[in-house]
């Protein structure tokens, strides 16, 4: 608007130069002239302000959502983490179609898929030459499958993008930890990158190293996870086979870990990392929910989260599917706080994705649609309180064009942009998006509404920090014909290219989900003050029973037929006390209780501190002991939420 009326205001000033006297006119003509040229230039773009992502690394965030599929020996073999020692004959889809799952994947919104070809177990869902523990040596198809090629050529065949998996850990093969073992890492890596078309990521999990079977040792190893497995060479490889791809891993570089496999990001979340800081078993993970404010490295978050409570299938949680409410949740708070959401199905016995995970993700998308489906801004011309010129005005907001954004001029890092409607509207959500190529900006804002004259915040439950890509705001429903944003701090000048309002219907904000009713026979537990038991047996997920020493001495009372046992670690945010390994014995007298019934892992428990059930042959007891065999944390004692035995 400024250059408009100040090319104006020259033209003017040229016109009349004609009645000066001829001496002075050639000069002033002259000076004229200079400044109209100069007023008629375009305001120049921004500056961009590092860091700044890859252009791959915007196009990959574009995706917003996107599937991941677990599957393998462990489906077959109700694991998580398989010790590497399960026969491959065991894995026999019957009725396998990777078209029913790519289906899946395209009604429920989502822009690609990341299948595990390898996870930590070792096995092979491709019909690989460097093992024989893989694909050919199953009876599915007689040895001849390749679940690998099957799904990427669905994804060819629908339209949507694919990548894979490929665990660093490998608890099968006898070489693990040595240099041979890295060398055959990578000729997996250069098989899956060269044979099955583009991949739009790489997942490098961050589990490494910790008890497996490596060739019948069965033992544990340690690597230095800094160095062992010479990332460099993964990155120089993927670059030059796959350039367009995004390297996932704790730290990067292309994406991260958010820090947690519960499904959401922080509502204050920066896409930057310190180079070279945050390695696979990084032991800060959680600040990975909100990224590092004075980062120079840009790493911005990939939400993981199962849609069921574990990542393989098991048929106990076809009950435990996710809601429609609990997804549409997860959305807000990964997609809304500047991540992805990569969502994970586990293809069940039949190699296929369960109906009810199908109906509830494809629902789960229509519910999004349908909250987000009328912008109340479309086509508004707001007021902005700074603009750097016509090419980077306020309408840029509104204009449904990416690549169009509202800048402020140099220095000016607080503005106010104004939407003024065509009528009173009922308002319930907000979406903000910064122009990311050149950098991510704000540090503050705040929402406000008109009512009757005077200014008021709408009320939300989370800070209004940053944006970065897409924030996503739920409020309180106001109904009002103004609103604002006032964007109070920012890292540089503003460069905002979307601004949308909506409103979704009485909904609620956020689902919370109440704590699990375990069923359990009546207990005590033994030298333990009873006030303090009683807390993990109150069904609330909330309390936690903590307990020195190794051992938990159960009393059921009498003697009963049981056949499983159930342990939810401390829900705290730093999760307390949570064991790792454990012993599950049972007895009839208190003084024997040495009859072992279960002995193993609570698999990936640190990162997924969900209930653990263990399941075993049907044996008479009135005690029970547990024996944490491992803790997460030595020295702790154990924490334990609830407790249930059937």
């Amino acid at each position: 608007m400024y250059s408009e009326l100040h090319s104006s205001k020259l033209i003017y000033l040229f016109n009349n130069l004609l009645i000066i006297t001829p001496m002075k006119k050639h000069s002033l003509i002259f000076c004229a002239g200079v400044l109209l040229l100069s007023a008629c230039q375009p305001a120049k773009a921004p500056e961009a302000i590092l860091p700044i992502p890859e252009a791959k690394q915007v196009e990959w965030q574009k995706m917003e959502t996107y599937a991941f599929v677990h599957f393998g020996l462990n489906t077959f073999n109700d694991r998580e983490w398989g010790y590497g020692d399960s026969d491959p004959k065991t894995f026999n889809p019957t009725k396998l179609d990777c078209e029913q799952w790519v289906q899946t994947f395209v009604n429920s919104g989502m822009k690609g898929v990341i299948l595990t070809a390898k996870h930590h177990d070792g096995f092979c869902l491709w019909p690989t030459q460097l093992t024989e523990y893989c694909i050919r040596n199953t009876p599915y198809k007689d040895g001849k499958g390749d679940i690998v090629r099957e799904l990427s050529d669905a994804c060819k065949k629908y339209g949507i993008k694919f990548a894979v998996y490929l665990s660093p850990w490998d608890r099968h093969q006898a070489n693990y930890g040595s240099p041979e073992y890295v060398d055959y890492f990578y000729k997996q890596l250069n098989e899956l990158l060269t044979n099955y078309g583009d991949v739009f990521e790489i997942w490098f999990d961050g589990a490494n190293g910790g008890d497996g079977w490596y060739g019948g040792a069965k033992d544990s190893r340690t690597i230095d996870r800094k160095t062992y497995y010479d990332y460099p060479r993964a990155y120089k490889m993927i670059d030059e086979l796959q350039p367009q791809a995004v390297i996932f891993s704790d730290g990067g570089p292309g994406c991260r870990w958010v820090g947690n496999e519960k499904g959401f990001a922080g509502a204050t979340n920066w896409s930057f990392l310190r180079a070279g800081e945050v390695y696979p078993g990084y032991p800060n993970y959680r600040e990975l929910q909100y990224g590092h404010a004075d980062g120079n490295q840009w790493v911005a978050a990939e939400c993981d989260v199962s849609i069921r409570p574990g990542w393989f299938y098991h048929p106990e949680e076809d009950g435990r599917v996710k809601t429609v409410d609990d997804l549409t949740d997860l959305y807000y708070r990964s997609v809304g706080h500047n991540a992805t959401l990569l969502l994970n199905f586990p293809v069940n016995h039949d190699g296929l994705i369960h109906p009810t995970d199908s109906a509830n993700a494809v629902n789960f998308h229509k519910n999004v649609q349908k909250q987000l489906a009328n912008n109340l801004l479309a086509g508004l011309s707001p007021k902005a309180s700074d603009e750097r010129g016509s090419a980077f005005s306020a309408k840029a907001v509104t204009d449904n064009d990416y690549d169009t954004y509202w800048a402020t001029n140099d220095g000016v890092t607080s503005a106010t942009i104004e939407f003024d409607l065509p009528q009173p509207e009922k308002i319930n959500r907000m979406m903000l998006q910064e122009y990311i190529p050149l950098g991510q900006r704000v540090k503050s804002f705040v929402v406000e509404y008109n009512q009757e004259g005077e200014w008021l915040p709408v009320k939300l439950n989370e800070e209004t920090t940053t944006v970065g890509y897409k924030r996503l705001l739920r409020f309180e429903t106001i109904t009002t014909d103004k609103i604002r944003v006032r964007f109070t701090d920012s890292r540089a000048c503003l460069c905002i290219n979307n601004i949308e309002a909506f409103y979704a219907g009485e909904t609620s904000d956020s689902y919370t989900a109440k704590a699990e009713e375990l069923k359990s026979f009546p207990f005590t537990i033994s030298g333990v003050d009873a006030e303090e038991a009683q807390k993990c047996m109150d069904k609330n997920d909330q309390t936690t029973c903590f307990i020195n020493g190794n051992t938990v001495l159960i009393d059921l009372g009498e003697e009963r037929t049981i056949t499983s046992f159930h342990y939810l670690p401390d829900q705290s945010e730093y999760n307390k006390g949570v064991i790792a390994a454990y012993e599950i014995s049972v007895g009839t007298d208190s003084n024997a209780v040495n009859q072992i019934v279960a002995k193993d892992e609570f698999s990936n428990i640190k990162n997924n501190p969900i209930l653990q059930s263990v399941y075993f042959t049907p044996v008479k007891a009135r005690y029970v002991q547990l024996k944490a065999t491992r803790m997460i944390h030595d020295g702790e004692p154990m924490g334990i939420a609830e407790i249930g035995i059937q």
